[in-house]
């Protein structure tokens, strides 16, 4: 719903599988459903195979193409970069783009390691004083049912919260056939399911509950140590090379911990690629003392709320359809009692964050609450390594 005559956001993107296609996706629709104080226009897609790239271009609809990131960072007619690539290149590009004065958006994880994100959020820092601003891609909490979860946390609908439980489960992986991918390399990924997913989870619960994690308990693990290599790959799963080479898994395939708030409140996360037939659960519970409340993206368009002050003969969870244009994002959509889908999550990414830049504010998750993310991510890391905590029976 942007006009002409409104300036333009001229977006260049780095990447173009999955989440390159997604974010596509988003930059083409938000404007069409949502009225936005500038008119994003797909300006620029870059990747490393001219062929490849160019395809990519023309099936999204991106306008022109490059095949080095860093000639995309340095065009005049580019307003903000889009990072869907492997964490390894987050850092470097992100730093590059906000000192070239671009706005960035970087898919989460923010980085494979504390220190660069540490690196992005100064750039972030030095760049906001130049008006420029930067965002971290954690696209669930814009789920409409968990950011309504948000808001019945803030109004005190739970009261104080006391548990949080934290479920990623996806079952991708479980076939030991399925061949290698960057996700499974440590160099390229930073960690396995830690990073991938559960940094989806750690992101949630800090975002509903409004709490920070001060310190975890951790135990990682590995399940298929080899895969094969090569093979024909359809979304994150597909199958391998009969050739008998197998490439080194390197980072984790599960991984459990559990956790300390800021405020007293104690939690437990998994994440995990095996949970045979959980196809995408990301699943969260919070107990407070008035209440409850959870969600399970499988489930995307609803959320479970128990009052605790309710009479005995009638307690109990009732279900909200998170569907009314009274809830967050959904008047722009669908009539009453119509459900949303994935994609929309990054198309509310994408209007929060051109609305972001055309106000001047800084953007949520920011690069600071992303380093956040990392800081616990790397925590469970260094606890799990360490086994401090562990007793044989």
């Amino acid at each position: 719903m942007t006009s002409p005559q409104q300036a333009p956001l001229r977006v260049g993107m780095v990447g173009y599988a999955f989440m390159g296609a997604m974010h596509s996706h988003a930059w083409r629709t938000a404007p069409r459903f949502f009225d936005l104080p500038m008119r994003p226009e797909l300006a620029v897609l870059a990747g490393r195979d001219q062929a490849a790239v160019k395809t990519a271009a023309d099936t999204m609809g991106w306008r022109e193409t490059e095949t080095d990131w860093r000639a995309l960072v340095e065009r005049d007619d580019v307003d903000l970069i889009d990072i869907c690539t492997p964490g390894d290149t987050h850092a470097d590009i992100a730093v590059a783009a906000l000192e070239a004065g671009k706005h960035v958006l970087c898919e989460k994880p923010l980085a494979n390691s504390v220190q660069e994100a540490e690196r992005m959020a100064e750039a972030a820092r030095a760049a906001a004083d130049r008006g420029v601003v930067a965002m971290c891609g954690f696209s669930y909490r814009r789920t409409p049912a968990l950011t309504l979860a948000r808001h019945l946390v803030e109004q005190g609908k739970i009261g104080s919260v006391r548990h949080v439980r934290a479920q990623y489960l996806q079952d991708w992986l479980s076939d030991e056939s399925a061949p290698m991918t960057w996700r499974l390399e440590r160099t390229k990924a930073g960690s396995g399911a830690l990073g991938d997913i559960g940094a989806h989870s750690i992101d949630a619960a800090q975002y509903v509950t409004g709490l920070d994690i001060s310190g975890v308990s951790a135990l990682l693990n590995t399940f298929v140590s080899e895969r094969p290599l090569g093979g024909t790959r359809i979304g994150l799963g597909g199958t391998g090379s009969d050739d008998g080479r197998t490439g080194q898994v390197t980072v984790d395939d599960a991984a459990i911990f559990s956790a300390r708030f800021d405020g007293g409140a104690i939690g437990v996360f998994e994440a995990t690629r095996f949970a045979l037939g959980r196809k995408n659960s990301m699943r969260l519970e919070i107990n407070g003392t008035r209440g409850s409340l959870a969600f399970d993206f499988e489930h995307m368009n609803s959320l479970e709320f128990y009052d605790g002050t309710a009479e005995a003969q009638t307690a109990g969870f009732s279900t909200i359809n998170v569907t009314e244009p009274v809830h967050p994002y959904t008047g722009n959509w669908w009539p009453s009692g119509h459900g949303l889908g994935y994609e929309h999550g990054f198309i509310h990414q994408a209007v929060d964050l051109v609305r972001a830049i055309a106000e001047g504010t800084t953007p949520s998750p920011s690069f600071e609450e992303a380093l956040r993310v990392q800081r616990v991510l790397d925590a469970v890391e260094r606890s799990a390594a360490a086994e401090s905590g562990w007793r044989h029976v």
